[in-house]
């Protein structure tokens, strides 16, 4: 995780503190038993998370026409299977070998945090994008409609990764190094960069949430479809279980003094929020498509492919509530 990456980086590279550092050594050295219960319940929500995001993964990949929110939603299906089976190396790691398991030194554990970031600031990019999207197809439809170029998807997918990637590249190995925080300039400007970017995402994801929420309570003629619960449960869980680890990141970046005092406990269930965030999606999806259905024996395509239709959630009664006039979100991809 990211979070590790600012802690950890910080703790085995900081040699101007040499007594504080023994000091939070010699406390991770005996970990209690929370960690061991800790570990395994990430291990069980990484392993369960693995199984639904591949599933959603294979269906919306192989067996479903894909239209702009299937592209957004297999992006991010993809992110959060990478970043689960990141996440069971990392348990697996601990609860098989002496603490702490990893060394911040080690090929292997750069790499690890490397994806993790890489994974988390996809993860955010994509999730913002999506709700940006749906907000403008809500807000200004005809707008979108007209303006809105078959293009756009690719060019949004490809600039999430990229920048992504090379801010989580330059970020990690610039600041696992040798040399202390308050030494390292690169460090401190890529994590400028990182916090900015971070700040922006979680500002665009909120904002345009918020908007989406208020126009829907606003307004009677725009019914409560099926992709509109599906987007806000999404971005609900996140900012529940995700943002937290985003949250502690940007404050950890700039704040030696709280790394320093940063308590082992409370990154670890950082760790197993940001599973649940992750394994969340696939349940919500299944539970949007399966709502107020009557059909017996319906199978997981037909499921998942209700949740992420732009159609109104069937009424009490048993009928649909009345049709938008435009249907906006469903474009054909060749």
């Amino acid at each position: 995780m990211v979070l590790r990456d600012t802690v950890h980086g910080f703790l085995n590279t900081n040699s101007s503190t040499p007594a504080q550092l023994t000091e939070i050594t010699t406390l991770s050295a005996a970990p209690d038993k929370a960690f061991p219960i800790l570990y395994w319940l990430i291990l069980g929500f990484a392993l369960v998370g693995i199984l639904g995001n591949g599933t959603v993964f294979c269906f919306l990949g192989f067996h479903m026409h894909k239209n702009t929110f299937y592209t957004y939603i297999l992006h991010l299906t993809v992110a959060d299977l990478l970043f689960l089976c990141c996440q069971v190396m990392d348990s697996l790691i601990f609860l098989t070998g002496p603490f702490p398991a990893i060394s911040m030194n080690t090929p292997e554990s750069k790499f690890l945090i490397t994806v993790e970031a890489i994974l988390y600031l996809v993860d955010l990019g994509i999730l913002s994008t999506i709700s940006v999207e749906r907000c403008l197809s809500v807000l200004w439809p005809i707008w979108y409609r007209c303006h809105r170029h078959q293009s756009l998807l690719t060019l949004m997918c490809a600039l999430i990764w990229a920048l992504s990637l090379t801010l989580g590249i330059l970020e990690v190995n610039s600041c696992l190094s040798t040399v202390s925080y308050s030494e390292n300039t690169w460090c401190q400007i890529f994590n400028s960069f990182a916090a900015a970017w971070l700040l922006l995402l979680f500002l665009i994801l909120c904002g345009s949430s918020l908007a989406l929420l208020l126009r829907v309570r606003s307004s009677q003629r725009l019914p409560v479809t099926r992709l509109y619960v599906t987007i806000l449960l999404t971005v609900l869980v996140f900012l529940l279980c995700g943002l937290p680890c985003g949250i502690t990141w940007i404050y950890l970046m700039g704040n030696e003094i709280f790394s320093n005092n940063y308590s082992f406990h409370f990154q670890v269930v950082i760790f197993l929020l940001s599973c649940v965030n992750s394994c969340a999606n696939p349940i919500i999806y299944y539970f949007v498509g399966s709502y107020r259905q009557q059909q017996r024996g319906q199978s997981l395509k037909q499921v998942l492919q209700r949740a992420l239709q732009d159609t109104p959630v069937v009424g009490d009664n048993g009928h649909s509530l009345p049709q938008r006039t435009m249907e906006i979100s469903v474009i054909n991809q060749a």
